[in-house]
């Protein structure tokens, strides 16, 4: 197979001629630059690199790859990244913006690179919202081709369940529209099945008639862990769909970017977002407020462009390993576990430990069938923690009660690279290395939780 360490300036001249973007090689000022993402724990070493300004140049840019047999790395953000592109040509879509609402039919339309911030916003004029994730700042497309499990979970579902249609060039350089209707393999596979099928330009999806919601944090010292754990893991087994929440234990560095009142200790957050009165949700986190002695307390109405301030993730680019666990249950012996391997007292490196509520429609199945499994987690547990070659002790010490799958989304690092045949249950992750095997069959989509091809059985 023909890689990038054969490619001379003429062949990335001649595909520069075919781009509205730019084509980039190693020593080239801003090769490096182009190259960072928002986690820094993987470093891309491609032999070509191209910065498409649309859909055209993606396809100039897949077919050019697929005529030489190089495998093709895909970078919007970079919040999630798991292989390193070594050789091959990196295409990045961080240029491709753009978002029409049409707020008859509560849709939107985005292009590759899109933030979720920008459609927030642009859905807020007219009084809609997306299924956004917990920061403003992660990629749509990556996000959602992956599940996207966001603020409004519970109610709604995972954003790939409210996907229209996607515009996706495959391997071959084609490029399609898929919907139920059209496509519908292809559709059915990229709805889940992340990057592994090609490079989506663009992505339509429902929104839906939230202008505002009760949101926010609760924070509590390491030290009521116990009590703050216990509680919430009662309470949530009497909430309305209308609320999701998550429970972080946050063990955050001494650094001048984080607030004064989190740095260098153990904090509990639990994190709410209630799409119900600022009234009824006061009256909901009740019982969580009087779990312990609270450091800090965010929850508040608020419009619904505000919605990154109930997790306040990180804004700034740092190198982050990223795990995950889905649990069918989390009863009080869970709890107790993952106190020891997590709580006060705990050898415990990670700089987040959280768990997310499921369940609601979640945990149904979506009227147009995808390949997200997961619908009976009751829990999705992940560890976020900077570089170490530490084995992920806390994910590994909850195995008894995971469902033995993982979230592709909260896995990210090289080290997660081998793991995407559990995010799936085995016939769904059969069907998608059968669609693989059609659609890439040379397996150039590679650099991402790759799904191999694997021809099914007749």
């Amino acid at each position: 197979m023909t890689t990038g360490k054969s490619i001379e300036k003429p062949a990335a001249a001649e595909l520069s001629d075919r781009l509205r973007g730019r084509v980039l090689l190693p020593g080239d000022h801003d090769f490096a630059p182009e190259l960072d993402g928002f986690n820094q724990i993987t470093e891309h070493a491609p032999d070509l690199l191209a910065v498409v300004a649309g859909a055209e140049d993606v396809r100039a840019a897949v077919s050019f790859a697929a005529a030489r047999g190089m495998p093709v790395a895909v970078q919007a953000t970079g919040h999630g990244p798991s292989t390193a592109a070594d050789g091959g040509l990196l295409i990045s879509t961080r240029r491709m913006r753009g978002v029409r609402v049409d707020p008859q039919a509560r849709t939107a339309r985005v292009e590759g690179g899109t933030q979720w911030f920008e459609v927030v916003a642009a859905a807020a004029e007219h009084g809609l919202a997306p299924l956004n994730g917990s920061s403003p700042l992660t990629g749509v497309i990556g996000y959602t081709l992956g599940g996207g499990l966001g603020l409004m979970a519970r109610k709604y579902g995972y954003a790939a369940d409210h996907v229209t249609a996607l515009e996706i060039v495959t391997p071959d350089g084609r490029s399609h529209r898929a919907t139920a209707d059209q496509d519908t393999d292809l559709f059915w596979a990229a709805r889940g099945g992340k990057g592994n099928f090609g490079v989506v330009t663009a992505l339509e999806f429902g929104l839906f008639p939230v202008e505002r919601l009760y949101g926010g944090g609760l924070f509590f010292a390491g030290e009521a862990a116990a009590e703050v754990l216990h509680a919430w893991r009662e309470w949530t087994a009497a909430v309305p769909e209308e609320l999701t929440s998550s429970l972080a234990l946050l063990r955050l560095p001494d650094v001048e970017s984080i607030p004064p009142f989190l740095r260098g200790r153990l904090i509990v957050h639990v994190r709410i977002a209630y799409l119900g009165s600022a009234e009824d949700g006061d009256k909901l986190a009740a019982p969580l407020r009087a779990a312990g002695p609270l450091v800090a307390d965010t929850l508040a109405d608020m419009p619904y462009t505000r919605c990154g301030e109930i997790h306040n993730d990180p804004t700034e680019p740092i190198p982050y390993s990223e795990r995950s666990l889905m649990l069918r249950e989390l009863d009080e012996a869970a709890v107790r576990a993952l106190l020891e391997l997590a709580g006060p007292g705990a050898d415990c490196i990670d700089l987040a430990v959280e768990l997310r509520q499921l369940g609601g429609a979640v945990g149904r199945p979506p009227r147009t069938p995808n390949a997200v499994d997961h619908r009976d987690a009751a829990f999705a547990l992940s560890t976020l923690s900077l570089p170490d070659n530490r084995p992920p002790l806390v994910v590994d010490g909850m195995a008894a009660w995971g469902t033995g799958r993982r979230y592709l989304n909260f896995l990210a690092s090289p080290d997660t690279a081998d793991l995407a045949e559990s995010g799936y249950e085995p016939a769904t992750f059969a069907r998608l290395a059968g669609i693989k095997a059609r659609v890439d069959p040379e397996n150039l989509f590679r650099f991402n939780h790759n799904i191999a091809p694997r021809p099914q059985r007749v």
